[in-house]
């Protein structure tokens, strides 16, 4: 055989060896002999709601409200700075100033007259909510000690496992006084 079949050949069988030896397995269950929790302190938050009664304001007003006090103000305005000008520019801009000024006037005591009746009170319910914090301690998961052929081992889990466990047997041959046939060239 040349140089290149017989690597070509090694290769091959080393592939089909790991091959093999990955299906070299098999399953069995161990016994459980002790099981630890794994714990985490976690911030854990709780909404509070507090809820009270509030004084709310209502206004009742008399009446209604009336444009009369303001339209009257501006004519009496309008009136009186008609009379203070001399001339006739200044008589027009008396009349627009009176009649302004008396409209503001007018509209002020119209408030007076038609001010609110008295303030009532109702009660109105308000909520609010709040959180509280405290810190808890939580599983996280399983420290678990498991014996197999008399021999002890540990592993993490998720879950408990209960009295036994599953376990994966796997064998692989041990090569101590020469190397296997696959890796001879």
């Amino acid at each position: 055989m040349n140089r290149i079949s017989t690597l070509g050949l090694a290769l091959l069988l080393g592939y089909s060896g790991h091959a093999l030896a990955k299906h070299n397995s098999s399953y069995d269950y161990a016994r459980v002999v002790e099981v630890e929790p794994i714990t985490k302190q976690i911030r854990v938050s709780n909404p509070r709601q507090e809820c009270w009664e509030e004084q709310v304001a209502h206004r009742e007003f008399r009446g209604h409200r009336s444009a009369t006090p303001t339209l009257l103000g501006s004519v009496i305005g309008g009136a009186i700075g008609n009379e203070l000008g001399h001339h006739k520019d200044a008589k027009r801009a008396g009349v627009v100033v009176g009649a302004l000024l008396g409209g503001s006037i007018g509209r002020d005591i119209g408030r007076r007259v038609n001010r609110p009746a008295d303030t009532y009170y109702t009660s109105q319910e308000v909520c609010k909510t709040y959180q509280d914090y405290h810190d808890e301690e939580r599983i996280v998961g399983y420290q678990v000690f498991y014996r197999y052929k008399g021999e002890t081992y540990s592993t993490e889990t998720r879950q408990h496992p209960g009295d036994r466990i599953k376990v994966k047997i796997s064998v692989t041959p041990v090569y101590e006084d020469h190397e296997p046939a696959s890796y001879r060239y």
